[in-house]
């Protein structure tokens, strides 16, 4: 045996590895082609024969090796070793290279090394693809319609809803040439179906958001009823929506339910998330039952606060007050799952407090926080929902609401729901509750004294109790200084009390707490206006218009800021946005017409004020306005019935009714003319206009009551002359006024009309109305609204020009009486 053991010599050190390149005759395959047994066993079934493997039972046992001549040899190890592809205990060895990797002998003796082989110069130069090869072509066409629908995905991101369409429609377009260019190269199974599913379903969400749905529909159908698209039912959930969003509410459930049923049961939080679209469904197509079913299947199993509360409003909608209630408290009960103590250092290690500081307000935090702000949203909305109806009043209802809640983990919201209590009664007019309510959450901690002390100031401020009003805004602003309502309520009594400039500081104060505080920056606008500083004041209406964009009264105060800045022309096109807001409001209207009057466009004025006219017909100036301009037209008749109308809202002004006797004598009918001086001498006997009026005309008619006219004349002339002598004397000083005539039409009358106040020439419901430039009402953030919406339109208490038409008697009067007469 250890004859086939060769050792390598001790003393042979430079032969080292001598015995690498020996290997056996039959590895050379150089003359393989003059091998007549090789030959002849390629081209017969001797090669096909299985080759016989030699059971080694140790290192030192050879084999016998077949050569191309036949003849057998012995091969063995230098070392003992077993032949390369030899089996040994039924593991076959690895084969190993037949050469060194680099080791040779002339190596060794006086040539370079050179391992890697780069003497033999650079490799040669790898052969380029050829581009127009239909795998190349395939291959670049797959990579646009990729390209395409991420295009498409980033577009509609982006809200450009059209592009996102279009890039989808062209991948579309791309993956059909695609798919006939594979099925031209190889066989179907190669078409890539991932690629297709994509394109098809980007496809169909574009065309559901750009509001395509029966193209959408379509779309969705090819994926659906195509079997090679595994789990392409869930899609039904989508065209479920599509339904919905038409109005087809039959349809919708139809393949929520089909969609329902391609969820496996292991996949719950999808489930759920149809059986809640199930649900809204039913609200929608007014089936409360069925909703109720789906809401405590899903209540049951997974609850969760869109659930609860979908649940609570359709028991409110079917009237039942202890399902209410009981579906009020699941409401309540569904968990959160918001760990708050993690959010405090539990100690002073340095380190674990910048770990606290940064989680503080991280994505995980905010998305906390709006989970905790949505369940509030949700408890308080369902409370004031439920709280009128489920006990006999709506007290009891919201104690029992406020007990519910303390014993929660919303107890903060105690406070929340007593507040609205008193909202409640404020809409119900009792405000001895509302402020007992109020007084009571003072004593609460910072934030609920906070809001409670702004609405008692926003309360005693609407009362005219400024005094109360300001204590009550000190309180809340000292409770919380970061409150923008509480000082914007500061603020306003400040204004009321004519400090305007201290009143500016409290409403920047309330900007820099929130700057998108509205109310204050309406209320700084008003400030600067008073304070004359109107191009600071459009400055504010100006950035609250870009807020507020259909604000009726921040469009009117931009406009009237430009009348203020002797700018009609600015003035009119704001005007015109406030008409497009509010088309029907008749004291935007008169404002329109009465700058077309200034601008001397009679026409435009004439419809401005008609338009105020129909929508409220008792606008004494506008009635007056309309009935100066019929006569300026001479249209007698029409100018009649409007102070017809303006003797209706006025009995006691006798101007109104010798205006219609007037126009009757100017029109011609002298009869109608007479018989209204008479009833108007009826009414007024000491008018000396009316009598003046009344002789002539009995006198041209030839009637016999002029004599007795003629002396009732005579007798006020000489009360009136011993009056102007009373006058003259002194002895009635402060009643100089009444020293006047009465019933003068170029003096009398037209001197008591023109030192009438505005207010008298308004109805009442007009001097009921606040003003808009009087303060906002601010109250707290969300239970007070006091709104400075006017119901006929904004109204800015400001003296009126004198362009408009002013009409007196003595515009009817003649000096010769009887030119306009019929010949005797």
């Amino acid at each position: 045996m250890m004859q086939n053991v060769h050792l390598a010599p001790e003393t042979d050190e430079d032969d080292l590895y001598s015995g690498y390149n020996d290997y056996n005759p039959i590895y050379d395959i150089e003359e393989l082609e003059n091998d007549a047994a090789f030959q002849q066993a390629v081209r017969t079934s001797h090669g096909r024969r299985p080759p016989i493997t030699a059971k080694i039972s140790s290192t030192a046992v050879t084999r016998p090796i077949a050569t191309g001549y036949g003849s057998k040899t012995s091969l063995a190890s230098s070392i003992g070793r077993p032949m390369t592809g030899a089996i040994q205990d039924g593991v076959t060895r690895p084969m190993t290279a037949v050469r060194a990797a680099g080791f040779t002998k002339t190596a060794l003796r006086g040539s370079a090394f050179d391992p890697l082989g780069q003497s033999r110069g650079p490799a040669p130069p790898l052969e380029a693809k050829k581009k127009d090869s239909p795998e190349e072509k395939i291959k670049q066409l797959e990579k646009e319609v990729n390209e395409l629908v991420e295009e498409s995905c980033i577009a509609s991101s982006c809200g450009d809803l059209k592009l996102a369409l279009e890039k989808a429609k062209d991948a579309g377009r791309k993956e059909r040439v695609l798919v006939r260019q594979r099925e031209e190269v190889a066989t179907p199974e190669n078409i890539n179906l991932d690629l297709t599913y994509s394109v098809l379903f980007n496809l169909a969400s574009q065309y559901s958001v750009n509001e395509m749905y029966a193209e959408a529909l379509n779309t969705y159908q090819v994926i659906v009823k195509n079997k090679m698209f595994s789990n392409a039912g869930i899609l039904k959930m989508n065209m479920g929506n599509i339904y919905l969003k038409q109005r087809n509410y039959s349809k919708a459930i139809k393949f929520y339910r089909m969609a329902l049923d391609q969820v496996p049961s292991v996949n719950k939080q999808m489930r759920i998330k149809i059986m809640q679209n199930i649900g809204v469904t039913f609200i929608q197509a007014g089936q409360y039952s069925d909703a109720i079913n789906s809401y405590e299947h899903i209540m049951s199993m997974a609850p969760n606060l869109k659930a609860g509360y979908n649940l609570t409003i359709c028991y409110f909608a079917v009237g039942d007050r202890e399902k209410m209630k009981k579906a009020f408290q699941k409401l309540i009960a569904v968990p959160l799952e918001i760990d708050e103590d993690k959010y405090i250092s539990p100690s002073d290690d340095p380190h674990t407090n910048l770990v606290t500081e940064a989680i503080k307000n991280d994505h995980l935090r905010q998305m906390e926080c709006e989970r905790k702000a949505m369940a509030e949203k949700y408890i308080m909305t369902s409370a004031k929902l439920i709280a009128p109806v489920i006990e006999t009043s709506f007290a009891a209802g919201y104690d029992w609401c406020v007990e519910v809640v303390k014993a929660s983990q919303y107890v903060e919201l105690a406070s929340d729901l007593e507040i609205n209590k008193a909202v409640t009664y404020l809409r119900q007019k009792d405000y001895n509750q509302a402020v007992e309510i109020l007084k009571m959450l003072e004593k609460k901690d910072s934030r609920v004294k906070s809001a409670a002390a702004t609405n008692l100031s926003a309360l005693y401020y609407m009362g005219k109790d400024f005094a109360q009003a300001s204590s009550y805004a000190d309180i809340a602003v000292n409770s919380d200084r970061y409150n923008p309502a509480a000082l914007t309520n500061k603020g306003n009594t400040v204004f009321a009390n004519g400090d305007y400039e201290k009143a500016a500081e409290f409403y920047k104060e309330a900007l820099r707490n929130d700057s998108s505080c509205t109310e204050a920056l309406y209320n700084i606008g008003l400030t600067y206006e008073k304070l004359n500083r109107l191009d600071e004041a459009l400055d504010c209406f100006l950035k609250l218009h870009a807020i507020l964009r259909n604000s009726a009264e921040v469009l009117y105060q931009i406009a009237n800021i430009y009348e203020l800045m002797e700018n009609p022309s600015q003035a009119i096109e704001w005007l015109m946005q406030v008409v497009s807001v509010v088309p029907t409001d008749p004291q935007v209207l008169s404002k329109l017409g009465e700058l077309y009057d200034h601008e001397g466009d009679k026409s435009q004025a004439f419809q401005y004020y008609y338009e105020s006219y129909r929508y409220f017909p008792c606008n004494i100036e506008v009635i007056e306005w309309l009935g100066a301009y019929y006569i300026d037209t001479q249209f007698w008749e029409k100018a009649i019935q409007y102070f017809e109308r303006a003797s209706l809202m006025q009995p006691t002004q006798v101007k109104w009714q010798l205006m219609v006797a007037s126009c009757f004598r100017r029109s011609g009918n002298y009869q109608k003319a007479l018989d209204t001086y008479k009833d108007t001498h009826r009414k007024f006997p000491e008018n000396v206009e009316c009598l003046r009026f009344l002789v002539r005309l009995c006198t041209d008619l030839g009637l016999k009551d002029a004599q007795e006219y003629a002396r009732k004349l005579k007798r006020l002339e000489k009360m009136k002359e011993i009056r102007e002598q009373r006058i003259k004397s002194g002895r009635d000083g402060s009643g100089g006024s009444c020293g006047k005539r009465e019933g003068s039409a170029s003096g009398d009358s037209g001197q008591n009309y023109s030192a009438s106040s505005k207010g008298e020439r308004l109805s009442a419901r007009l001097r009921a109305l606040p003003g808009t430039n009087e303060p906002y009402e601010s109250s707290s953030n969300k239970e007070i609204d006091a709104s400075y919406v006017d119901p006929l339109g904004p109204q800015i208490e400001r003296p009126k020009t004198a362009a408009k038409k002013r009409i007196d008697e003595d515009d009817f009067a003649d000096e010769e009486l009887g030119d306009d007469l019929l010949p005797e």
